[in-house]
């Protein structure tokens, strides 16, 4: 299954409101912390929104299951077990800092693996459906989550891009969150992020797909002299 696919998956968690199982599980797995990132958008160039935008990100900092594993190792077993309850973890705060799922209007995801991992232990965490399946569903979404991926030092920034959560061709919800967690990654250590925003960019105007002319190489033609 791809996490392209939209399927549904079926992943035992535990009931919702049972905040203490889901936080105790994320120790037991290697999270040593999460941090949470927001930023309220009051104003945008020279002009003055009507109504803010708050945007969020959610980390958590995780030991790399698969640190100084060949790279024929199996990452199913650990992502299958880990990435679901990280879903679980992020997306709470994010509806709990956001004001509840029906706020949001755009998300996406990002991971970063310190030097000791390999980019595909970050991509693990993140680009299958244990993870974005999960993600979709805990924010009421039905997009593809967009996405970043690195292998980085501690305290690099994490550019992390969103879409709209039901409509990702929405130009309007085109938009980034960038944080940095100074202590990590460690070198044996992945940054997983869950993002989201309550609404678009400031003062989007540059159309959009359904009120596009089409646009071809000829376009040149009128370009140029």
């Amino acid at each position: 299954m791809s996490e392209a696919g939209l399927t549904s998956l079926a992943v035992d968690l535990p009931e919702p409101g049972n905040a203490p199982g889901i936080e105790d599980l994320a120790r037991t797995l290697g999270v040593r912390k999460i941090n949470v990132v927001t930023e309220e958008i009051l104003r945008d160039g020279h002009g003055a929104l009507a109504t803010s935008v708050t945007r969020a990100a959610a980390a958590a900092i995780i030991r790399n299951p698969w640190s100084g594993s060949v790279v024929s190792t199996d990452l199913a077993p650990h992502t299958e077990r880990i990435a679901p309850v990280l879903a679980k973890i992020l997306t709470d705060r994010l509806t709990a800092v956001l004001g509840g799922t029906g706020e949001i209007e755009a998300f996406g995801k990002s991971a970063v693996v310190g030097l000791n991992g390999e980019m595909e232990h970050a991509a693990a965490l993140i680009h299958t459906p244990y993870f974005g399946n999960l993600v979709r569903e805990f924010l009421d979404g039905t997009s593809i989550l967009c996405f970043s991926d690195d292998r980085a030092e501690p305290g690099a920034s994490i550019a992390v891009p969103m879409w709209h959560k039901t409509a990702a061709s929405t130009r309007s919800h085109y938009q980034t969150i960038t944080l940095n967690v100074s202590d990590a990654p460690h070198p044996d250590e992945i940054v997983v992020v869950a993002a989201a925003s309550t609404g678009p960019r400031p003062h989007p105007r540059i159309g959009d797909r359904t009120t596009d002319r089409p646009v071809t190489a000829e376009i040149l033609e009128e370009i140029l002299p």
